[in-house]
């Protein structure tokens, strides 16, 4: 799909150095990450939308985490909302529409997403390779917790992902994906066992280390 050339170049200068403050779980690769995803779901699924929104709605979405990761959609949201430049490209109303994705991509939250592209992102936001899992729960319960050792942040590592991914987990899916349909299954078989978790685990952060990658 194409995306505006100018827009493109204006997001790529201007905002992605921005997620240099962010900790590594949500950084400039995990922004990436999800824009391509978005973009894989809106191909396998025929979606009829504006593609320029799908991306600037991804490349702002983890924007304010670093502020406060609690309410880091409603700070995404704000500072996308008050980038005056983004005028140039949209209307009033195309604006509302990604500042309300923007609010409503986290996981966790308790109502659906209210538009198609609130759907997209939260959709793509979600991991679909169990490594992905293991790195970020990793990193951000780090941040969490500096003086943790790292066998507690395995052990918190597994209480999340059990939350978020389990049979009942809170990750709520909206069309059809068949990358993340074999990555649950993945994932969940993992997650039964907490032993061979904590163990997996365990040996991918030692050798993100000893490869100085983490």
């Amino acid at each position: 799909m194409k995306i505006n050339k100018e827009l493109k170049k204006y997001i790529e200068e201007k905002v992605f150095p921005e997620y240099d403050k962010n900790e590594k779980g949500h950084n400039i690769d995990h922004i990436k990450y999800v824009i391509e995803r978005s973009f894989e779901l809106v191909k396998e699924n025929k979606l009829d939308v504006n593609p320029d929104m799908v991306y600037v709605i991804a490349s702002y979405h983890d924007i304010g985490h670093h502020i406060d990761s609690k309410t880091h959609e409603i700070i995404s949201a704000d500072i996308m909302s008050k980038d005056e430049n983004l005028k140039q490209f949209f209307n009033d109303e195309e604006l509302k529409t990604i500042k309300e994705a923007i609010e409503d991509h986290r996981a966790s939250a308790k109502d659906d997403p209210r538009s198609i592209y609130g759907r997209i992102v939260s959709s793509a936001d979600r991991n679909n390779k169990v490594e992905a899992c293991l790195f970020r729960t990793y990193t951000y319960g780090k941040k969490l917790s500096p003086q943790a050792t790292d066998e507690e942040l395995f052990e918190r590592a597994h209480g999340v992902l059990v939350d978020k991914f389990g049979e009942d987990g809170y990750a709520k899916f909206y069309f059809k994906d068949t990358q993340y349909e074999s990555f649950l299954k993945d994932i969940r078989k993992l997650l039964k066992n907490k032993k061979k978790f904590i163990e997996t685990q365990r040996k991918y952060i030692e050798d993100l280390k000893s490869k100085n990658e983490l």
